[in-house]
């Protein structure tokens, strides 16, 4: 007798407060608005509630040069603060939806700078969080994923670490023992989002006990892409999907137990959307 597939969701799956809070706001000015309303740069990593929100007249743009007037809203990663100061000289108004605990970050970097710290940003240099950060402090401020990219650096008095929000506990770590030669003095600030640690640990912990495991979330998603490397460190049948129809039977197959986790920019109603098709297609 052909028994059902379990299908087990991890607790933390959804939206984040920090992303709950910048869909909140994006609504609430397309109500007030009405129209001319922009974001620079996606308001979040996730492509599906992008589009939903070009359909209430919210428009992504890479650059201020393309826009002339209106509203435009900070995305929850934050911006450059040259952007935000621009913004506010083309006479645009301005909704801020950066997520508070990315603003924390900002007013970090920009306090260990004044206090004469040579400021490491722990994180992915390309990530628009990370490029925000980094605007806050000095031009002899360094980035690091890894202690790789600090090899460069002299030994200096005091040394401050702020981190990406999303980056892995580990990954912060390793930077920390690794300036720890570089410095007499150090602060670090784990300014690593308390629910984006709570995300990983849960999922590493869902993994090892499923059969295969289902990541949902954009792919221009850090948070989402981390918690895939964790679950496949753990599970090599790990799959990343940005929507249920990049499910595949194939992938079920003598599968009892599938694990389902998200990214902190996913919707629920794409989460639910991936659930139900991972029951249909039962095991194989």
């Amino acid at each position: 007798m052909e028994m059902d597939m379990e299908i087990l969701i991890a607790k933390s799956t959804g939206f984040c407060f920090g992303v709950k809070r910048a869909i909140k706001e994006a609504e609430k000015t397309a109500e007030e608005k009405g129209s001319h309303i922009y974001t620079l740069g996606p308001i979040i990593h996730n492509p599906q509630v992008v589009g939903r929100l070009e359909e209430k007249g919210i428009y992504t743009k890479n650059s201020l040069d393309d826009i002339d007037g209106g509203t435009i809203i900070i995305r929850s990663h934050g911006v450059k603060v040259e952007e935000f100061i621009a913004a506010g000289q083309k006479g645009l108004d301005i909704v801020d939806a950066t997520c508070p605990f990315v603003k924390k970050a900002q007013d970090l970097v920009s306090r260990l700078t004044a206090e004469g710290y040579t400021v490491v940003v722990a994180g992915k240099r390309e990530h628009p969080e990370v490029k925000g950060l980094v605007s806050y402090g000095s031009r002899d401020l360094w980035v690091a994923e890894t202690p790789d990219d600090l090899r460069g650096m002299k030994r200096c008095p005091k040394i401050g670490i702020v981190a990406q929000t999303t980056l892995a506990m580990k990954k912060l770590e390793t930077i920390v023992n690794f300036c720890l030669s570089l410095a007499s003095e150090i602060k670090v600030f784990n300014t690593i989002c308390n629910a984006t640690s709570i995300r990983q640990e849960e999922c590493a912990d869902l993994a090892g006990h499923v059969d295969v495991m289902v990541v949902v979330g954009g792919r221009n998603s850090s948070n989402t892409m981390r918690l895939t490397e964790i679950c496949s460190a753990v599970l090599d049948r790990t799959h990343h999907v940005e929507t249920a129809d990049e499910l595949k039977a194939q992938w079920f197959k003598d599968c009892m137990r599938v694990g389902v986790t998200s990214g902190a920019s996913t919707p629920d109603w794409i989460i639910r959307e991936v659930v139900e098709k991972i029951a249909k297609i039962g095991p194989k």
